[in-house]
């Protein structure tokens, strides 16, 4: 394992243990927010994006195969029948759910449910850990059948997670048949794609719908790795859009598009519900129910609903770029992990 990967897990595990977090009366973590992170745009109120009327519940189980640790599965409370689900893989060092609490509450409180599922951040392969997300993944669905739906499934995921959310999904719509009237993947600021081939990726299923997402301030991911993955997967061009986000300048404040959004712990503003929770929100109303004006707010390959960023005081925040052909826009040495390495099972297509 080189340096520079063993320096990124630790950036991550200090984030994490400096967080300011606490458990509430129900034994949740309650994450609390610095002000001074949030930013003076406030979540939107209304349409996608806005928070839903469910209150949020939680159960947790022990993993199957990472001892002392548990998956979660946040769902909203006082539902009497199983709800649409995402399975959502974190990045390395994210494997306590306080790190994103507010991605996963945001999809509870809209009626859905999600199921985090931690792994070891040191000391396993990239293949024990994809192991371990799909064994808790399988053991959710067989564990919790009145909570969860299969019929309408997502996959999710950041960094390692959103590399992996590739073959995860693979699992799930083909060999499993999760999704057969609605499916889609969400990939952030993906990390290498491994246990995947070209002609799995060829073999997704019609109605399966893709967002990428890349960060223009990251030095982490190589965007190749994201364009590899967008180019080669079998979905159509009018079921996919390749997004970047770059960051806004205020007077007063700075949104930053660096490779952890989103996350609660080092910020919680306007990208992380206008750039990430209202784009999936509105790929859940499209995949799951077939909502036309969803289809134009998550995938509207650049319509002014898509791309449009709120305003502060008359300044507009940088619009989100929308693209079905992404081209890389920096060289490979801006990045810790670089499409072009050695550990990239698909170095092959790094031209």
């Amino acid at each position: 394992m080189k340096p520079p990967f063993l320096l990124f897990l630790l950036s991550f595990v200090l984030l994490i243990s400096c967080s300011k977090s606490d458990s509430d009366e129900s034994g949740q973590e309650a994450v609390y927010i610095d002000d001074d992170l949030a930013g003076p745009i406030s979540r939107p109120q209304t349409g996608y994006g806005a928070d839903g009327t469910y209150a949020v519940a939680k159960i947790s189980f022990p993993s199957p195969l990472y001892s002392g640790k548990n998956v979660e599965i946040f769902y909203p409370k006082g539902i009497t029948a199983p709800k649409p689900t995402i399975f959502y893989s974190h990045p390395y060092g994210g494997e306590e759910s306080a790190y994103n609490i507010g991605l996963y509450e945001f999809i509870a409180k809209k009626g859905y449910v999600v199921v985090f599922a931690p792994y070891p951040t040191t000391g396993v392969t990239v293949d024990e850990r994809y192991d371990t997300l799909w064994q808790s993944f399988k053991k959710a669905v067989t564990d919790y059948p009145t909570i969860i739906d299969t019929k309408k499934v997502g996959f999710m995921g950041h960094s390692f997670g959103g590399g992996a959310s590739f073959a995860l999904a693979h699992k799930g719509f083909i060999d499993e048949g999760w999704g057969e009237n609605g499916r889609f993947i969400f990939a952030m600021a993906q990390w290498y794609s491994y246990q995947i081939s070209q002609a799995e990726l060829q073999s997704f299923p019609a109605n399966t719908k893709l967002i990428t997402q890349v960060y223009d301030d990251d030095v982490t991911n190589d965007h190749r790795l994201a364009i590899d993955i967008f180019k080669n997967i079998n979905i159509s061009n009018t079921e996919k859009d390749f997004i970047l986000i770059k960051k806004s300048v205020l007077p007063t404040f700075t949104y930053t598009a660096e490779h952890d959004l989103p996350n609660t712990q080092s910020s919680y503003d306007a990208y992380d519900y206008y750039g990430i929770y209202r784009l999936l929100d509105a790929m859940i109303d499209y995949s799951f129910n077939g909502n036309a004006a969803g289809k134009n707010v998550a995938l509207g390959n650049g319509s002014a609903e898509q791309v449009t960023m709120p305003s502060y005081k008359g300044k507009a925040l940088t619009p989100l770029e929308v693209t079905d052909n992404p081209v890389p826009l920096y060289p490979q040495t801006k990045y810790t992990f670089k499409c072009g390495a050695s550990n990239n099972p698909r170095i092959a297509n790094c031209n």
